[in-house]
């Protein structure tokens, strides 16, 4: 198996998007205006990663995941569906107030689904672009409740400004939204179950209120989580690697490097976003010059990464925690 695989992105137009997925991070979306997504790395049911280039150019991920599963997952050999999804999105306009149920609550939808826990990290944001995560102290199930019916639900989120690096975890069960004018990279588990709380009062592309899942977002919302406020990345050069997040699904690191730099070999499988900047990316015989928005899995059974900054660049991480 290759050391190194790229793959074709898969760009979802939603009525929220915009153009940067392709200004900014050089994706094929023609003349889209509404281009919001960019799945990087996803085997999720017909949505499927394709190999880009290479001698395995044209297989999907689950075709590797199931004949390559022990050189693909090494420690983690044995799992059956890749178990991340990695994106980019591109928020021209609010999204919807969602929130997103627990492994268990899935499987009683779908025992083939997962959960949905999920971080982002901002790569670019207008001035006074906010995300929303969590609730305001205090506010329960009641009170959520009468917001939605008086139109005041505002008033029970939290929310912040954001700026470029800041990294927010979002574990299943949180309300959330990402505001207008906000590029970000997103880890997320396999899955894509999301039910909308609240829409904002706007309406569809037909011109009527889209769906709300006002009850099944009730019961996943986790009560007892409180604000989620993001993590700020540091400034200090002196610490190429910054650990951004650890969960039990995932865990997220940041390297940013000016010099060539290594990731050592350690049985699992990585997924590096180029953030910013550009460097070549080596690893046995596989080599590719990578920039802003360009997506790499360096499967489990590898030697060294090597990055070779052509100038200052900065890349996301994404691996699983040790078995």
């Amino acid at each position: 198996m290759p050391a190194l695989l790229d793959f074709q992105p898969l760009i979802k137009r939603i009525r929220w998007g915009g153009t940067r997925l392709g200004t900014q991070l050089n994706k094929p979306i023609g003349d889209a205006n509404d281009a919001a997504e960019s799945w990087e790395v996803c085997d999720h049911g017909v949505d499927q990663s394709m190999v880009a280039s290479g001698p395995w150019i044209g297989r999907t991920l689950a075709e590797l995941v199931r004949d390559e599963n022990a050189a693909l997952f090494g420690q983690h050999a044995g799992l059956t569906q890749f178990p991340l999804l990695i994106k980019f999105l591109d928020a021209s306009d609010r999204l919807s107030l969602q929130v997103h149920p627990n492994d268990e609550q899935a499987r009683q939808i779908n025992p083939l689904e997962n959960g949905k826990t999920e971080a982002w990290v901002i790569l670019d944001a207008a001035p006074g672009s906010r995300l929303y995560a969590g609730l305001k102290p205090g506010v329960d199930r009641e009170t959520l409740a009468g917001r939605l019916r008086d139109g005041s639900i505002e008033a029970a989120l939290h929310s912040f400004p954001v700026k470029s690096g800041d990294c927010v975890f979002i574990p299943a069960g949180t309300v959330h939204a990402i505001g207008e004018g906000i590029l970000l990279a997103e880890v997320q588990q396999s899955s894509d179950i999301t039910f909308r709380l609240h829409d904002w009062g706007r309406v569809g592309t037909d011109g009527k209120p889209r769906p709300l899942h006002v009850e099944e977002s009730l019961a996943c919302i986790d009560f007892d989580r409180g604000p989620v406020d993001p993590v700020r990345s540091s400034a200090d050069s002196s610490q190429p690697t910054h650990e951004l997040v650890r969960s039990p699904y995932f865990v997220i690191a940041r390297h940013t490097a000016s010099e060539p730099c290594e990731i050592p070999p350690d049985n699992r499988f990585h997924v590096l976003m180029v953030l910013e900047g550009s460097a070549r990316v080596c690893c046995g015989d596989e080599s590719f010059q990578a920039g802003p928005g360009k997506t790499l899995l360096a499967c489990a059974a590898r030697g060294t990464i090597e990055i070779q900054p052509s100038e200052p660049v900065a890349l996301l991480d994404a691996f699983l925690p040790e078995r």
